[in-house]
């Protein structure tokens, strides 16, 4: 009886260690939908095709090809969706469900746009802990989805309406709750239904809707739900 004991005890201690040696190999976030081609860029240097269900982890650079979309389910409830010709950072990543005061998400947007869903990162520790990036502003969280963009040299072929943004421009608007965008020269509170810009020469103000057509992006993300691809 002692014997069989210590064999299930040993066991139990087996599968707990495995369970965790697979929780700890898992990755930050993981493709939950992708219409189209999206690449990874390792810290080391190497590239590989993702697909659906690829893990994504810091330090990679995520890139989608023309008329290619990818939606990106991480750890903490939230979500990141990049648009055609897009290249996003994941500079950095930490959520452990005990350690809330350790919570952070950096994600670099080097060109293109991007929709963020905010989950539990930046809501029940440090209100900075999330943060979106670009070379001319940080954008942090004070509410819960938003579109981003950075034009870098254009914007066509990202977002309809495009073209029409000038180069080297942050763009955010927000959908729900409040996102504050902020550079060097200052700060401003984007609150819903609002946009806001700066090229970072000064600080980010407040302007209207630049005619970004950043609804058609909700009917993209329903069909790739319902496990349609996307109408070229």
């Amino acid at each position: 009886m002692l014997t069989i004991r210590f064999y299930l005890t040993g066991l139990m201690v087996a599968l707990l260690s495995a369970t965790g040696g697979a929780a700890m190999a898992a990755g930050a976030g993981q493709v939950q939908h992708l219409s189209g081609t999206m690449t990874v860029q390792r810290p080391d240097g190497t590239v590989r095709i993702l697909a659906q269900k690829s893990d994504v982890n810091p330090g990679e650079v995520l890139t989608t090809q023309k008329d290619s979309y990818a939606q990106i389910n991480f750890t903490d409830g939230s979500s990141v969706t990049l648009r055609p010709n897009t290249q996003m950072k994941l500079e950095a990543y930490q959520f452990v469900q005990e350690k809330p005061q350790e919570d952070s998400a950096f994600f670099r947007l080097i060109k293109g746009g991007l929709r963020t869903v905010t989950g539990l990162v930046g809501k029940r520790g440090n209100q900075d802990a999330y943060r979106i990036g670009t070379s001319t502003a940080t954008i942090g969280i004070r509410g819960s989805g938003g579109d981003t963009f950075y034009s870098g040299d254009s914007l066509a072929g990202v977002v309809p309406g495009g073209e029409k943004i000038a180069a080297n421009t942050t763009l955010h608007t927000t959908f729900t709750g409040s996102y504050i965008m902020q550079n060097e020269h200052g700060s401003e509170i984007i609150g819903e239904g609002e946009w806001g810009s700066t090229d970072g020469t000064s600080k980010p103000v407040k302007i209207k809707d630049p005619g970004l057509k950043t609804d058609l992006l909700g009917q993209v993300l329903d069909q790739l739900s319902a496990g349609n691809c996307v109408v070229r």
